[in-house]
């Protein structure tokens, strides 16, 4: 082993400030201080973060700041570090993990930071109490630089038809799960409410959560008074929670440089496996209770190493939303009824989620986790945007044995972007069926629109053409397509006006 090229995370710090007020810390000031935390975590003096030639910075949901890496840089004395900021993901945390890992066994980078913070829970109160948005500029003496570039997640087509919002596209997604496990409406909702009340029995014992609270499968699946339907199936409670406080960091270096620092070996975390992937654009996928990408992902986390799901103790699937963690479950071959947890936080509904930033989180849990069962391995992945990019990482105490390396990721990218594509219209018209859906509802608990994927003939025929569709703007009909599966339903869809429209035949 080549300890000047070892890769090892050494540092981790987590910040959730539950208890805010107007005046509490801008997502700056939470990164700084998870930022010490992990200095302090790796038992080097912060001084030492003069040392880093490396800084990335995930980007907020709304970022406040010019240049955020550039002013963490300035408050922690980074200096000399090259500064590079992540675009929207979610895929971005462990994404950085892995490509840094690979640049330290390269010898291009020797000691990295990484970091990211949200604090849309104040932000909000400031801009409720004062009308104005919270005023957590800092100057800075250039825009900030992107590591990789940002690429829109879904077309001005898909989105005009309401596949723009997160939610509506996994709930279709999960609509589409449901009907290929062959389960019923309620059959489904119950195994939602199990899968996510066992995350809330982790988010309860967790420092960090947001919502320390467990709850029962039914108060996650029935819907209330203060558990509405967002979109169909999904309840508030199986949404992901981005209105919180909170922050993350990780030191990434060498066992060498480490060591040089005097970093306990009892601190180092090894990465023995990691894979990135890209999924194809969401009119593009063979279907949607399914990932290609995610599958791929979940082979070549394990290839060149001995490991296999079966030596995994500690899980962290990303958790938006339940069939994230549903798809996840099903590429890396976990039964249903496996007694591991599938989270080391609670999940982005109950821990909470730093925006693009969550994974930071459960890297930080999982070094944590993995430290206090040394020798095992826990594996933790990453999804941004609409299951569009996956990133994932296993991490432990062991050492690895060899050197270090990481197959470049456009090799077994070409796996995904070679799979066959169905043929899609923007102007379909004629006898059409649905291919899956969603209903959205407002604050009123009542159902105010609904979309459709659907295809020109069979639903089930990789040959027909795809669309995407509103439905009509009809309360009696959004509320009857929630009580009974319309997958396969057939009906016509037109284009009456800017707008594709599908309309059922019969309900």
């Amino acid at each position: 082993m080549d300890e000047s090229r070892m890769p090892v995370l050494v540092g981790v710090g987590q910040v959730t400030e539950r208890d805010y007020d107007t005046e509490s810390s801008s997502p700056l000031e939470l990164m700084e201080q998870a930022v010490w935390r992990a200095s302090d975590d790796a038992g080097i003096p912060r001084a030492s973060l003069a040392d880093l030639d490396t800084l990335a910075i995930v980007k907020s949901f709304r970022e406040p700041t010019r240049n955020s890496a550039e002013a963490l840089a300035n408050r922690i004395g980074a200096n000399h570090a090259t500064q590079w900021m992540m675009p929207e993901g979610g895929n971005g945390p462990q994404y950085l993990v892995n490509r840094y890992s690979d640049a330290i066994s390269k010898g291009e980078c020797k000691f990295a930071l990484f970091a990211g913070a949200e604090a849309m829970a104040t932000g909000r109160m400031i801009h409720k109490s004062t009308g104005e948005q919270p005023a957590w500029d800092v100057p800075a003496s250039k825009d900030p630089t992107y590591l990789i570039a940002d690429e829109p997640m879904s077309t001005a087509h898909e989105q005009e038809h309401g596949i723009w919002a997160a939610t509506g596209f996994y709930a279709m997604s999960e609509n589409a799960l449901r009907h290929h496990y062959g389960r019923s409406i309620d059959e489904h909702q119950k195994a939602l409410g199990g899968l996510f009340s066992r995350f809330t029995e982790v988010a309860a014992a967790s420092p960090h959560a947001w919502y320390p609270v467990q709850r029962s499968a039914e108060e996650i699946a029935i819907p209330s008074d203060s558990n509405r339907f967002v979109a169909w199936p999904y309840t508030k409670y199986m949404n992901a929670m981005n209105q919180i406080n909170q922050s993350a960091a990780l030191l990434l270096t060498s066992v060498e440089n480490a060591r040089r620092m005097g970093v306990s070996e009892d601190r180092f975390i090894y990465l023995h496996g990691t894979a990135d992937t890209k999924e194809v654009g969401i009119s593009e996928r063979s279907n949607y209770y399914s990932s290609t990408a995610l599958s791929v992902m979940a082979e070549e986390v394990f290839a060149g190493s001995a490991l296999g799901i079966g030596d995994v103790s500690h899980i962290d699937f990303y958790s938006c939303f339940p069939v994230a963690v549903e798809v996840a479950r099903d590429a890396f071959g976990i039964a249903e009824g496996d007694p591991r947890s599938l989270t080391v936080t609670g999940g982005l509904p109950f821990h909470g989620g730093a925006g693009n930033n969550y994974v930071m989180n459960s890297i930080a849990t999982m070094a944590e986790k993995v430290r206090a069962d040394a020798g095992s391995f826990g594996l933790v992945t990453a999804n941004g945007g609409y299951f569009s990019k996956h990133a994932a990482g296993i991490y432990s105490t062991r050492p690895v044995e060899g050197n270090w390396q990481r197959t470049d990721p456009s090799i077994y990218q070409r796996r995904i972007d070679e799979q066959p594509k169905p043929p899609f219209t923007e102007t379909p018209n004629g006898d059409a069926t649905i291919e899956t859906y969603t209903v959205m509802y407002g604050r009123d608990s009542k159902p105010v629109s609904g979309s459709v994927i659907g295809r020109l003939g069979s639903y089930d025929d990789p040959a027909a053409s795809r669309f995407v569709a509103l439905l009509p703007d009809d309360k009696a009909l959004l509320e009857s397509m929630v009580a009974e599966d319309m997958i396969g339903t057939a009906g016509r869809v037109s284009r009456p006006g800017e707008l594709n429209l599908f309309e059922p035949a019969e309900i």
